[in-house]
């Protein structure tokens, strides 16, 4: 049975949610990816609570960048989310990639975020 994109996205997504699981010491940093913007939240789960959140259509971003949808807009969240998290005294975490694959738009906010001061 061939599964479509979605699908296989969603099986994976399901699979690291399974192990993947935030906590007050070191929350959740999950990652969303569309077509057009970025999207990441530091979250623990235990409390089920957002703590800080960044994106790509943040008004300073948007202006800066023009496009949410590059590799160049990812690095600019990544640091943006690791600046507003190191803000709130948190620097470890555990990186959720939500489903998608550890490449391009998603690798590249990872790796801005850990050049950042982000330990995970």
């Amino acid at each position: 049975m061939k599964l479509t994109r979605r699908e296989s996205k969603t099986r994976r997504h399901r699979r690291i949610r399974g192990k993947v699981e935030g906590c007050a010491e070191r929350p959740r940093l999950a990652v969303f990816r569309s077509n057009e913007h970025i999207y990441v939240q530091l979250i623990d789960d235990t409390l089920q609570q957002t703590l800080v959140s960044a994106s790509s259509l943040e008004p300073d971003l948007k202006t800066k960048l023009g496009s949410g949808s590059n590799c160049q807009a990812s690095i600019e969240v990544g640091k943006l989310i690791a600046a507003r998290s190191l803000e709130k005294g948190i620097s470890k975490i555990v990186f959720d990639r939500g489903g998608n694959l550890y490449h391009g738009r998603v690798k590249a906010l990872a790796e801005a975020a850990r050049e950042a001061g982000l330990d995970f």
